[in-house]
């Protein structure tokens, strides 16, 4: 059984910057690809961001390409969102994820594991 926890998130002001951190416990996730969705109010759970197994491939939604940066740290068992440069329409909740495979995952069925989100708010 795995269990995914974000935290970092909260309110910032736009053009500010925001981290989110996502433990994973219960069993090692390093030979899975990992994942950000973020799901705003009314919207369909979209993707965020993507990382290999390695951590030596990424891959982002084009609406935050050159903003957000994900990361991982396999000996920590735990996922990163680097969140710049914020927007308002930056707003939702954003859930961290465990893909069933070791390569980039950009579907939201392509992933097993779910966080139970955490909710990002950006005032303008």
């Amino acid at each position: 059984q795995v269990q995914l926890v974000e935290s970092g998130g909260g309110l910032a002001q736009a053009g500010g910057s925001l981290r989110l951190s996502c433990a994973a416990s219960g069993r090692m996730l390093s030979n899975n690809a990992m994942g950000w969705f973020r799901q705003a109010p009314g919207k369909e759970r979209e993707f965020v961001a993507s990382i290999s197994w390695k951590g030596d491939t990424t891959r982002y939604s084009d609406s935050v390409k050159g903003r957000f940066t994900i990361s991982r740290d396999n000996a920590k068992n735990t996922l990163y969102l680097q969140k710049n440069s914020l927007k308002p329409e930056d707003t939702a909740v954003y859930y961290c994820a465990g893909s069933l495979y070791s390569t980039i995952t950009v579907v939201r069925a392509g992933y097993r594991y779910w966080g139970q989100g955490t909710q990002v708010t950006v005032s303008s």
